[in-house]
């Protein structure tokens, strides 16, 4: 079957968000079409999209709406016909998408780590009782606080630029951001401490590029399937279905991460009382095939042990 290739004149076009991190994972996309099918630069066109979650920056995520706050323009706007594909941070992305859209492509994942970020100071166990760190995270906020209830947790919204601007005008001692926004922009030279896995489950699907379409546009889909990162896609099936099934949002704190390992998949989840006053984790491994089941089974078994009070 002959396929109609985007070209100059009549170009893919690619929605985003206008931050940095967006442009960057924006340009990342178009790179890998461009060598998966030999095109010029400008047979693609990035559309930069206004979303309410850049537009408002004085209230928590969870005062204004939730995840959805970062995708709803976007995802209107691939509806209407005005971009072709939409690419988006997964961990921002709800676990369920409108009629008539697909998420099923993914870029190979990132580094999944969190980054411990400080001017002054070079761990989390070197800040002083009663330290300021800012984080717009629930996760992140609850962890911290189960490790060091003595912190002073503020809100930091922003993007990464916004955010490191506010660190240096004194607004926190620390903060912390995603390894992977930190590679992907490449800034070496901000100060930096990565935190295993172990000591900070990441977000569900942190480090990873999702990219949306709609579900009738067969030229489209072949051409994504072409850069899909088939081990990625496994793991964000489990740690997606994990979130899914605890009706995951901004006002849960949620922590997943599935790792492979041959033909097995590692999953890893906890949730966390917004204080940090309690975690329920789990840890559990099974077939690759079967991580969306692992995924829903953990979340089942974690919320029959929270009981009805735990949130």
């Amino acid at each position: 079957m002959t396929v109609d290739l985007p070209s100059p004149a009549r170009p893919l076009n690619i929605g985003t968000r206008g931050s940095p991190l967006a442009l960057a994972q924006a340009h990342e996309t178009r790179r890998r079409l461009m060598a998966a099918f030999d095109l010029p630069e400008e047979a693609f066109a990035i559309c930069v999209i206004k979303v309410m979650g850049d537009t408002i920056q004085d209230r928590a995520l969870k005062d204004i709406g939730g995840k959805g706050l970062f995708t709803r323009e976007i995802e209107d706007a691939l509806l209407d016909g005005s971009i072709d594909i939409a690419v988006h941070s997964m961990k921002d992305m709800p676990v369920d998408q409108p009629a008539g859209l697909l998420l099923d492509t993914y870029l190979p994942r990132e580094d999944v780590r969190d980054a411990f970020i400080s001017l002054s100071t070079g761990g989390l166990a070197d800040l002083p009782k009663g330290a300021v760190v800012g984080t717009s995270s629930l996760r992140r906020k609850a962890q911290l606080l189960n490790r060091r209830p003595d912190l002073n947790i503020v809100e930091f919204r922003g993007n990464v630029q916004t955010r490191l601007r506010k660190l240096s005008d004194g607004v926190a001692q620390a903060t912390f951001l995603a390894m992977a926004g930190l590679n992907r922009l490449n800034m070496t030279d901000v100060p930096r401490t990565a935190i295993s896995a172990d000591d900070m489950l990441p977000a569900v699907a942190q480090g990873a590029i999702g990219i949306e379409r709609r579900a009738n546009d067969g030229r489209t889909a072949m051409m994504l399937e072409a850069i899909h990162d088939g081990p990625t896609g496994l793991r964000l099936a489990a740690e997606r279905a994990f979130l899914a099934a605890l009706d995951g949002s901004c006002e849960t704190p949620i922590g997943g991460l599935a790792e492979l390992d041959g033909g097995i998949l590692r999953l890893r989840g906890e949730i966390l009382r917004v204080d940090g006053s309690a975690v329920l984790a789990d840890d559990r491994t099974g077939a690759v095939a079967d991580g969306a089941d692992l995924g829903r089974a953990m979340a089942a078994d974690l919320l029959k042990e929270a009981g009805p009070n735990f949130f």
